[in-house]
């Protein structure tokens, strides 16, 4: 009786112990999966924001309707270097400035 008792004891914390492991793993996919979704549902700025938090920073960012296009895309090359833009960030900008035209 003894014997069968320990068995069943030991089973039951197998058991219960596999039922642990297995729901911290789970957990931790959950957490991992809901990770994944969350940076790829991040906000991108516009750029008209890209533009009024970037121009503003160190002068008076100047009216979109002040340069025609060429002039834009010389003044973009030229600030993505000074303002220290990427390559993305200063074609969102470029593409609000030329939106004024």
């Amino acid at each position: 009786m003894k014997t069968i008792h320990k068995t069943v004891i030991t089973s039951l914390m197998l058991l219960i112990t596999s039922g642990i492991v297995v729901s911290c793993s789970s957990t931790k996919d959950k957490y991992i999966e809901s990770t994944d979704v969350e940076e790829e549902f991040v906000m991108e700025k516009s750029g008209a924001q890209l533009w009024g938090e970037a121009c503003n920073r160190c002068h008076l960012a100047p009216s979109p309707a002040d340069y025609n296009d060429t002039d834009w895309e010389t003044i973009s090359l030229h600030m993505k270097i000074r303002a220290n833009l990427t390559e993305k960030e200063m074609i969102k900008i470029e593409a609000f400035l030329k939106s004024a035209n």
